[in-house]
């Protein structure tokens, strides 16, 4: 063999077993892929969103971050949909330790697209039943892909996000808007805000439903979630409710060794509200029996938000093993 030939054959395997050594080498939180997708949704009201007018609706494109765990063939996936503050620093915590365990992840980001950053104070610059829309639609993307088990994925969210997740489990609404021809394994909602009773909200879907709040929690009360959990349960549901006595609203920040509880300035908070849904999906004041408004007197400020290292170690344990279970790891 030519000298030339054997230089550029040692070179290859050199490069080879190189490339071989640093993928054996990669932490196991680190995923072997990240792909970027368009995810074509819709902007509506809550009303729209109800009466399942998408004629109405505008049409938007937002994005997903999907980040493939190391392991070979179909994956189980975690879809995670964020809060009123959009993909922040926690929710890489928990990706981390979903790849870590070979599950995928799916971050979807459903306020850039829309051209937003922030909406904690002022909830009414997206109706809150936008970010099911955007669900339904990544699972759809999900559903086709060629390293996904379909019947693995489960959603996860928090607290507008789990608001969002925990109502994506309801029958009437995976009717109106998913198409994806799939359903969640399993849904996850941290910390959601559970004051509002829509249609038939008693009927989910027959897979399990794991909330995780906290007893202080005055942004998104637990106290209504276990109102509904308890109705959910007499309907024969698989649902349960972690509860954390000295957690605080976003007490999972404490993944990242936040420890400190402040005011979250100007932020709305509907913990003095109960709403309703109304004749023709209008969502009403439940005390004035008017159309509900964030101007109405029950809409307060300043609500607290901070982490709790143990408890969010706790929760993340919780969450794994629950995981761990459902999707058969060994």
């Amino acid at each position: 063999m030519p000298t030339a030939f054997r230089v550029a054959a040692t070179l290859i395997a050199l490069c080879a077993s190189t490339a071989l050594a640093n993928a054996q080498a990669l932490p196991k939180e680190v995923a072997t892929r990240a792909e970027i997708y368009p995810i074509p949704s819709l902007t509506l009201s809550d009303q729209q969103f109800l009466s399942g007018d998408a004629a109405a609706a505008k049409p938007v494109t937002v994005a997903g971050e999907f980040r493939v765990a190391q392991g070979s063939g179909k994956l189980p996936v975690v879809v995670l949909m964020h809060g009123s503050s959009g993909v922040g620093a926690t929710t890489e915590a928990w990706v981390h330790a979903f790849n870590a365990m070979g599950i995928s992840t799916f971050v979807i980001d459903g306020f850039t697209g829309r051209g937003l950053t922030v909406v904690g104070p002022n909830q009414a610059l997206l109706g809150r039943l936008n970010l099911i829309v955007d669900i339904y639609r990544s699972l759809e993307i999900l559903a086709k892909h060629p390293r996904v088990d379909p019947d693995r994925i489960v959603l996860m969210g928090f607290s507008r996000g789990g608001q969002a997740t925990l109502y994506a489990s309801l029958d009437r609404f995976n009717k109106l808007w998913n198409k994806s021809g799939v359903q969640f394994a399993a849904y996850i909602p941290f910390y959601p805000d559970c004051s509002t009773t829509y249609q038939g909200d008693g009927d989910v879907a027959a897979r399990p439903i794991r909330i995780f709040h906290g007893t202080p929690d005055d942004y998104n009360p637990v106290k209504s979630c276990k109102a509904f959990v308890e109705r959910l349960k007499a309907a024969g549901r698989d649902v349960v409710l972690t509860e954390y006595p000295d957690s605080a609203h976003g007490f999972d920040s404490g993944l990242l060794g936040v420890n400190t509880v402040a005011v979250s300035a100007n932020a709305q908070t509907v913990r003095n509200c109960k709403i309703k849904e109304g004749d023709g999906g209008v969502l009403m004041n439940g005390d004035t029996n008017a159309p509900f408004t964030y101007k109405d007197a029950c809409v307060e400020l300043n609500p607290h938000v901070g982490g709790n290292p143990t408890t969010a170690a706790e929760s993340r344990k919780a969450v794994e093993e629950f995981l761990q279970a459902l999707f058969k790891l060994g």
